[in-house]
């Protein structure tokens, strides 16, 4: 169905983004494209279909079903839009207009036949809706009304609403939680195969491309470095950047003493054309990677399920040296510490909040986000609050932290109630806030673009002045992240968004606390980083001995970060206990399904159906 020859996208000042990438999709077949950000993943899907951002453009073959689409018109593919393929991107949040309700979503998209009368049209927009898994009501209801999974659900209707013969969905469940993720993955893959659609899928984790794909194509700075089949990439890649991905990813099953990451970071696309892309990160590296750019050969073996490539020149010597790394990496669970006990730091007691306003009617309506939660949370421990979307974790932070004033219960931080910030005493509330601090999930929006690192870093240690916790320098500060003194000078655009979060720690470290609050710190990362930064902040409550509150939606997060987690659905917990007794043996029927949502939470396999 679709065939695709050395593309090539470049800016329109000639800067290389992607760089001879070669693939083909056949009918009916699901293809995974994986790598960290950076790697033109997204630009490649785009390319397929045209839709490249302003100012960067395509060369190469891309034949859809015998249409050449870079020498095609937009004229001449507007036909094909929708009807012949269509594309599903990854926030489900913007991508729909808040202002049309579900129904004139759908209704835009469907065929013009459908379109002619109010009856028709809304029976076939229900039909969609039913298709994946929505109620007709739904129709009605404007995007705010939904959740996460509906919203997205709700985007893949509108994609699908002219049967089209080929999907792209890039990063589709990145922004959705683990239950909710399973759920839109599942509708993909059962969409797909009612329909013997093509699925493209774009991700940068894994494990999800595991579970949905036939084959995977591994992209590193603009690069394909292997494409196999999913079966024979899982149990053995013959790439060590395939590896590197496999091996960064946080076990779900069981404590890892030391979280593997692939060091340093993806080079820009046009700087590595003419040598192995990732040789500077790759620990087998010799100079005959760099002499120039490793073809992707064909490395087939008898076992593999269809072609085997791989752009590595020394695979045949280090493959046995990797299949080595994978089982030393799967027969070694570690031990997870002793769970801190002692004096507690942070007491909450039947904590609730309730939000009150005006319907547009006039009627006064009230939504109830947090009902009776009480916890403790002693000095140095880690506890995960663990939860959907909308399960009142972010709200219970928010209360610990004073920005939103509970509506009932207590909140004790170190013998001092700070329930409600406002009566406490200025000197008091001084004190508070230099006892505990949050990183946010978001490491774009944690810091001030027109401030260079050492300015934003600077104000927060002058906060902290007199704390013997307190970091006393901003060498010092820039180390405790792992950052050296000269990223000083840099502003917020400059850094990758591991940087930025390292530097956002290193904000909430200036003060000396001794509660820190990490808010889905690694959501908005890639797999590799998201390592590096989890070993951070192990690293900073092994040194301070640091209370965190660690909110997640990620089982293999809270299996690696907390001692105990409390499990929170529609504002309650509806269970608590040590992680690891929570996350094997499950007791309450809510935990039971996060648990076997999880893509992976067996030993990582691939696709049994196929």
């Amino acid at each position: 169905m679709l065939s695709v020859r050395d593309l090539e996208v470049r800016t329109a000042a000639g800067r290389t983004l992607v760089h001879k990438a070669s693939f083909d999709l056949k009918a009916g077949e699901v293809l995974g494209i994986v790598g960290e950000s950076g790697s033109g993943k997204t630009l490649t899907a785009r390319a397929l279909v045209q839709a490249l951002p302003e100012g960067v453009v395509a060369d190469g073959d891309i034949d859809f079903d015998g249409t050449k689409i870079l020498q095609s018109s937009a004229r001449d593919l507007r036909p094909l839009r929708g009807s012949r393929f269509a594309m599903v991107l990854q926030d489900p949040f913007t991508a729909l207009n808040p202002l049309q309700t579900v129904h004139e979503h759908i209704r835009e998209s469907l065929d013009p036949k459908f379109r002619a009368g109010r009856v028709t049209a809304r029976a076939e927009v229900e039909r969609r809706l039913a298709e994946v898994g929505l109620a007709k009501e739904v129709a009605d209801r404007y995007p705010f009304q939904l959740s996460g999974g509906m919203r997205q659900r709700v985007v893949i209707a509108a994609a699908l609403a002219r049967d089209p013969q080929l999907l792209i969905a890039d990063e589709p469940t990145t922004a959705l939680d683990a239950s909710t993720q399973a759920q839109v993955l599942d509708l993909l893959r059962t969409l797909q195969r009612e329909r013997g659609m093509a699925l493209i899928l774009i991700t940068h984790d894994l494990r999800v491309a595991f579970s949905v794909s036939d084959s995977i194509m591994v992209m590193y700075s603009g690069t394909v470095l292997e494409h196999a089949p999913a079966s024979s990439m899982s149990a053995a890649p013959r790439h060590p950047y395939s590896l590197g991905l496999l091996l960064a990813e946080p076990s779900v099953t069981h404590y890892q003493d030391t979280l593997s990451f692939i060091p340093g970071q993806v080079p820009a696309a046009d700087t590595v054309t003419s040598r192995c892309a990732f040789a500077d990160r790759c620990r087998w590296s010799t100079p005959s990677c760099t002499d120039k750019a490793p073809p992707l050969a064909d490395i087939t073996r008898v076992e593999d399920a269809a072609r085997h490539t791989s752009a590595c020149v020394r695979i045949a010597e280090i493959g046995a040296q990797m299949d080595d790394a994978m089982r030393s990496h799967a027969a070694r669970p570690g031990i997870a510490p002793t769970p801190t006990t002692g004096a507690p730091l942070l007491q909450v007691t039947d904590l609730g909040k309730t939000y009150r306003s005006n319907s547009l009617l006039g009627r006064r309506t009230q939504t109830t986000v947090l009902k009776g939660v009480s916890f403790t949370l002693a000095r140095g421990e880690s506890l995960g609050l663990l939860g959907e979307t909308g399960s009142g974790k972010t709200t219970t932070a928010r209360c610990i932290l004073g920005l939103t004033a509970a509506t009932a219960g207590s909140i004790e931080l170190d013998g001092v109630d700070i329930t409600d910030y406002r009566r406490l005493r200025g000197e008091q509330r001084a004190q508070v806030r230099g006892k505990v601090q949050v990183v946010f999930q978001d490491p774009y929006a944690s810091l001030n673009p027109s401030l260079t690192v050492g300015a934003a870093l600077s104000e927060a240690l002058s906060a902290g002045a007199g704390n013997e916790r307190a970091p006393s320098s901003l060498e010092e500060l820039l180390g405790l992240v792992g950052l050296s003194s000269s990223y000083a000078v840099r502003k917020p655009s400059a850094l990758s968004g591991g940087e930025r979060q390292r530097v956002a720690i290193a904000r909430s470290l200036a003060v000396g606390p001794e509660l820190l609050i990490c808010d889905e710190p690694v959501a908005a990362l890639d797999v590799s980083v998201q390592a590096q930064v989890l070993e951070l902040l192990r690293d900073i409550r092994s040194r301070f001995k640091t209370s965190m509150l660690f909110i997640t939606h990620d089982l293999s997060v809270a299996r690696q970060m907390t001692d105990r987690t409390l499990v929170l659905r529609g504002g309650e917990v509806v269970e608590a206990g040590p992680t690891a007794q929570l996350l094997d043996a499950p007791e309450h029927a809510y935990t039971q399904s996060l648990v076997a949502a999880v893509s992976g939470h067996a030993p990582v396999t691939a696709r049994s159906d196929r």
